[in-house]
């Protein structure tokens, strides 16, 4: 019953905070916890939701390669300037650290729910977006700030 109430409190922050993602995904979770036997379906989704999640957001960020708006020379001109450059760090910067990340979950399962909250607060609180390439491009964008390149 716990687990209920903990989501259906994070589902009135949701509302309250007018944040959809976090709302559909919170009403996801409350119906698949409504279906009879349903914790082996839920197990496989906490164990392969992150990797579905970043295949989805991998698919969203290659359709202006598929659309032909991002070419070869799109990349080879991110080598020729200091935005470029900076962006090409931070994925590199933000691979390492979500591989570091995903093992020390793996070895301190309780942070997870730290995690979460954070994230829920930051989501909904902060207007965030939890999602790992737009967290790069986050990087990235301070990174210029803080040298005062113009973007």
């Amino acid at each position: 019953m716990e687990s209920w109430l903990f989501l259906i409190g994070i589902l009135i922050i949701a509302i309250l905070g007018h944040n959809q993602s976090l709302m559909f995904a919170t009403a996801a979770v409350l119906v698949l916890m409504a279906i009879p036997n349903s914790s082996k379906l839920l197990s496989l989704i906490e164990k392969q939701g992150i990797n579905w999640g970043v295949t989805i957001i991998t698919v969203a960020i290659l359709i202006p390669i598929a659309t032909g708006r991002v070419g070869f020379s799109d990349l080879l001109n991110a080598f020729k300037s200091p935005v470029g450059w900076i962006a090409i760090f931070c994925g590199i910067l933000v691979s390492i650290l979500s591989a570091r990340g995903v093992g020390f979950l793996a070895i301190s399962p309780e942070v997870t729910v730290a995690l979460v909250f954070g994230t829920i607060l930051g989501v909904v609180f902060l207007r965030g977006v939890a999602a790992g390439p737009i967290i790069a491009s986050g990087i990235a964008f301070c990174i210029l700030q803080l040298l005062n390149i113009k973007i």
